[in-house]
């Protein structure tokens, strides 16, 4: 088993433990090995937040100091390999919506936990950017 530095490390809570960050504010720590994949943890997050149009969702890691650089990440790589990257050092890890639905209304009828998250994301981002705009 290979354990991850965590120091200087913002995607780490502890070795082997990604820290998720949710548009509500809260955080999801998970425990990772070198054969979980960023679809495994999709995949837990949609259970533990009973979301059912898990299609729309995926990780993407965002750099900590600059709002407009996110990263998507496939779902078939390796945790273990994202977080050894050395430039993904200064990157948080966040659950978002990146492919976003034809209809949002259809969304609500369908999934709407999934409609939630995707609101609260899409409100979170109008706030950022009216705050950026002022300065």
């Amino acid at each position: 088993m290979c354990f991850c530095i965590v120091q200087g490390n913002s995607l780490l809570f502890l070795p082997n433990v990604l820290k998720v960050y949710l548009e509500n504010g809260q955080t999801k720590a998970f425990k990772f090995d070198n054969t979980t994949t960023v679809k495994d943890i999709v995949l837990t997050l949609k259970d533990k937040l009973s979301i059912r149009a898990i299609e729309y969702f995926s990780l993407v890691l965002e750099q900590q100091y600059s709002i407009t650089k996110l990263l998507l990440l496939h779902e078939d790589e390796l945790m273990q390999k994202v977080v050894q990257k050395k430039d993904t050092h200064d990157y948080r890890c966040l659950f978002r919506v990146c492919f976003i639905p034809r209809d949002p209304m259809d969304l609500l009828q369908e999934d709407p936990s999934a409609f939630e998250y995707f609101f609260l994301q899409v409100r979170k981002f109008m706030s950022l950017s009216i705050c950026v705009r002022s300065l």
